[in-house]
């Protein structure tokens, strides 16, 4: 069956099931369908990867079964935690994190702490804020203004302003803030299930949240760039055009002027597709011809992560009109960012007021700074390239003979391995993609899913990952694979 035929089968049955969950809880009588929206999880995670299920409680040790009890009941909705047996951490290094028995587990999975847990040089950057002083951007700050300059310097020269935030989804509201009111539309395209964020507007363009976060009428969904899905006799780059054009074109039909195509560089949530470059040229040719704008949603892709480049962007050798940024920006410190066009923000920062208390505060740009000293000093681009390459080659030759992995795609590190019924239908594997991540939690090394059949095995760890670490990841994977795959 084909790759395109197995995906529409697989989106079919997962909206077929979700409809028919749906309208049995809603003619369940008042008091009931109340509990069960209030209590059943399945709606809102049913495509939370690699979560860990509640009923499960009791065969927790006991200690830990204790603070799982206790955190359900005074914790707020949507909180989830990972694997089958969760996990607790009190200390980290590089890559690597210890339980509170000292247990070493390989971190191959958090991207948030870029330059690994607890850099020295960050932790002391930090200290020495706090114990000076924290203000925000409402005072003169020196060390805002060089930081500025210092990540703007990583970018084309086009791209010359800023504006701080705390999280990507603020950043990914303030740019479609921005993108909105320099357009003058409501059009917003992604990626079919891609992930911008949680605010009310973010989430309003983040399929990957499922039917309970419905998108806006103003979305339109396109396919990630997936070779799979390419028709015959056409190429990656004209599929993608095509798809934005039809996009465009079905904006319009309904009274919706475009005013952005956002990516994420990396299509995480779509289930990473880093290659082949170059289609997204063709894309913002056609977001511009309608006047729109491009965002290149950075916070997945950004800051090395894909080794070729600082930006997952440059890869493809394409001019965006706005930059967000966030997660690993300040190695776990709250700091996200904007990077504009000066002609895209301008009359905007003329006409509307923007403030954000935290963003850009003393404290956050001490990190993120510290961060661009180890970037450089570390010469971690090149660590990115070189265990990358290693981590990828690896992963392939365990794999080669496997009916059940399609392939092994990336960049850098942050590597998917496409877990499948078999080869020939290509058909995803979920229960097998989860078993090997499970598998590989009982050793000690972490990973996740992604995809919109989280099938896909999610490789993603700091950027301190070392030649060690490589060797030990794949020493791992190849006990699992002898009986999984």
């Amino acid at each position: 069956m084909p790759y395109r035929r197995v995906r529409d089968k697989f989106q079919a049955e997962t909206e077929t099931k979700s409809i028919a969950a749906e309208v049995a809880t809603m003619r369940c009588e008042p008091r009931r369908r109340d509990l069960l929206m209030t209590s059943t999880p399945n709606r809102a995670l049913a495509n939370y990867p690699n979560r860990f299920d509640p009923a499960a409680l009791g065969g927790l040790p006991e200690r830990l079964r204790s603070t799982v009890k206790r955190r359900s009941g005074v914790l707020g909705p949507g909180y989830a935690l990972n694997y089958r047996e969760p996990v607790e951490f009190v200390s980290g290094r590089g890559a690597h994190l210890f339980d509170p028995e000292g247990n070493d587990f390989l971190d191959a999975y958090n991207n948030v702490p870029c330059v690994g847990h607890a850099h020295p040089h960050v932790v002391e950057a930090v200290s020495r804020q706090l114990a000076a002083v924290n203000t925000n951007t409402r005072y003169v700050q020196e060390s805002l203004v060089d930081y500025a300059e210092r990540l703007l310097a990583t970018m084309p020269e086009a791209l010359s302003r800023i504006s701080f935030a705390c999280s990507g989804s603020e950043a990914n509201d303030l740019a479609m803030r921005v993108a909105r009111f320099h357009t003058g539309g409501e059009g917003i395209i992604v990626t079919r299930w891609a992930y911008h964020g949680l605010t009310r507007e973010v989430a309003s363009f983040s399929p990957t949240l499922g039917a309970g976060s419905p998108l806006g009428p103003n979305v339109r969904v396109i396919d990630a760039p997936d070779p799979r899905l390419v028709p015959p006799g056409s190429s990656l780059p004209d599929h993608m055009r095509r798809q934005v054009r039809g996009a465009i074109n079905d904006l319009e039909r309904h009274g919706y002027r475009l005013a952005a195509l956002i990516t994420d560089c990396a299509h995480s949530s779509d289930g990473l597709f880093t290659d082949p470059v170059g289609y997204l040229c063709d894309m913002v040719e056609e977001v511009h011809a309608a006047g729109g704008v491009y965002i290149a949603d950075e916070v997945q892709s950004g800051f090395a992560r894909l080794g070729e480049s600082m930006w997952g962007f440059s890869r493809h050798g394409v001019l965006p009109d706005i930059v967000t940024m966030g997660k690993p920006m300040g190695n776990g410190m709250p700091i996200s960012g904007v990077a504009f066009r000066p002609e895209i923000c301008d009359e905007f920062g003329r006409n509307v007021r923007y403030f954000n208390t935290f963003a850009g505060s003393s404290i956050a740009v001490a990190a993120g700074a510290a961060v661009l000293d180890v970037l450089e000093a570390e010469n971690v681009q090149q660590r990115v390239l070189d265990n990358g390459r290693a981590l990828r080659a690896g992963l392939e030759e365990i794999t080669r003979e496997s009916p059940h992995v399609a392939e092994v795609r990336g960049a850098g590190l942050y590597v998917g391995v496409d877990i499948v019924k078999d080869r020939e239908s290509l058909e995803p594997d979920r229960a097998r993609a989860d078993d090997i991540i499970n598998d590989m939690r009982e050793r000690r090394v972490l990973i996740s899913g992604t995809g919109e059949a989280v099938n896909v095995l999610k490789i993603r760890p700091p950027l301190a990952f070392d030649p060690a670490d490589v060797t030990r990841f794949l020493e791992t994977f190849a006990e699992i694979a002898e009986t999984r795959l």
